[in-house]
C-alpha cells in the first residue's frame, strides 16, 4: 500500500508542477529564419544529453556566437526545469547555436553532435537517464534537414556505432530558455562536483579529438 501510495503522490505532485509552468513568464524563441538570414548568421537546435555538458562543448567550437542552454520538443508551454525532469512535459534538454555558416559549417556542427555523445542509447547519456536526455535534431530548414539524414544515414552504413542510432530528426517548432543558472554553467562553477568529474573530461576529450575546430 505505501508504495502505491508513494507513486499517486509522485504522480499528483509532478501535475502540479506542469500545470505552474503555464504560469511561468518565459519568452519561447520561434523559428526566426528570415531575420537569422539577414543577420549573416544561422541557429542549430540539437538535444545530445545533460546542456550542461553539451553547452560546454559547443562553446569551444569555432564559428559558434552563442550558445543557450533550454528546451524543446514538448508538449507544455513555458516549462521550468523541475517539470522538465519528471519526464511528464515530453521536453528535451537542448541547446540553441547561433553560428557564422562562414566560419563554421552545419556539417561540421553534426560532426560534433554526433561525435560527443552516444546517439544509440534511447533517452540516456552515462549516468543521465529520462526522455529529456535523449538524442535530437530539430531542423530550421529543409536543408538542415537533408543534411542531417544524410549524416545520419552515412554513419549508419559505415556502421560507426555498434547499435542502431535512435536520434530523433524532427522540424523545430519552439524553444524556452532554461533558467539562469543553468547558463553558461561549467564556465560559472568548473569546481562543482559534476562539471569537475563529468563535464571536464568530456571538454577534454572534445579539445583532443577535435583540435581543427577549436576556437583560436
Amino acid at each position: 500500500m505505501k508504495s502505491v501510495f508513494k507513486y499517486f503522490l509522485h504522480t499528483f505532485v509532478a501535475l502540479i508542477i506542469i500545470t505552474s509552468c503555464n504560469g511561468q513568464q518565459k519568452k519561447p524563441s520561434k523559428n526566426k529564419n528570415e531575420k537569422i538570414m539577414t543577420t549573416g548568421t544561422e541557429v542549430a537546435t540539437f538535444a545530445n544529453g545533460c546542456f550542461w555538458c553539451t553547452e560546454a562543448v559547443f562553446q569551444e567550437v569555432e564559428g559558434v556566437l552563442k550558445v543557450e542552454s533550454g528546451y524543446t520538443a514538448g508538449k507544455v508551454a513555458n516549462p521550468t526545469y523541475e517539470a522538465v525532469c519528471t519526464g511528464l512535459t515530453g521536453h528535451a534538454e537542448c541547446l540553441q547555436i547561433t553560428y557564422d555558416p562562414k566560419r563554421v559549417s552545419f556539417e561540421d556542427l553534426l560532426e560534433v553532435f554526433w561525435g560527443t555523445h552516444d546517439p544509440t542509447t534511447l533517452n540516456r547519456q552515462g549516468n543521465d537517464v529520462g526522455t529529456q536526455y535523449r538524442s535530437g535534431i530539430y531542423y530550421h530548414n529543409q536543408e538542415q534537414k537533408t543534411k542531417a539524414e544524410a549524416y545520419k544515414k552515412q554513419l549508419e552504413d559505415a556502421h560507426t556505432f555498434k547499435d542502431p542510432i535512435v536520434t530523433e530528426i524532427l522540424p523545430f517548432t519552439i524553444f524556452y530558455s532554461a533558467e539562469g543558472y543553468h547558463q553558461n554553467y561549467f564556465k560559472e562553477h568548473p569546481e562543482q562536483g559534476y562539471c569537475a568529474m563529468v563535464i571536464r573530461p568530456k571538454v577534454e576529450k572534445f579539445r583532443k579529438h577535435f583540435k581543427e575546430k577549436l576556437k583560436h
